[in-house]
């Protein structure tokens, strides 16, 4: 079972990078640094969840909404 959950914390990692990627072309710099950080933390929330035995989708939601707030704060800090 552990195994399967890697997996598709793996899988949901590949898809929001591409995703992330492909978005972001035509976007200001603040949405762009938002969307990288919600990225990212999807990223880290779900293999961070995954890992522990916890819930993947859950730890990805987590992940994404703290990266989103860090990246815009991070886009605000360097305004």
């Amino acid at each position: 079972m552990r195994i399967s959950s890697f997996v598709t914390a793996r899988s949901l990692v590949m898809y929001v990078c591409i995703l992330s990627l492909a978005a972001c072309a035509n976007m200001t710099d603040t949405q762009r640094r938002t969307l990288t950080g919600a990225g990212v933390g999807a990223g880290v929330g779900a293999l961070g969840a995954s890992v522990t035995g916890g819930n993947a989708i859950g730890g990805a939601a987590l992940g994404a909404g703290v990266g989103a707030v860090g990246g815009y704060v991070y886009d605000q800090s360097k305004k």
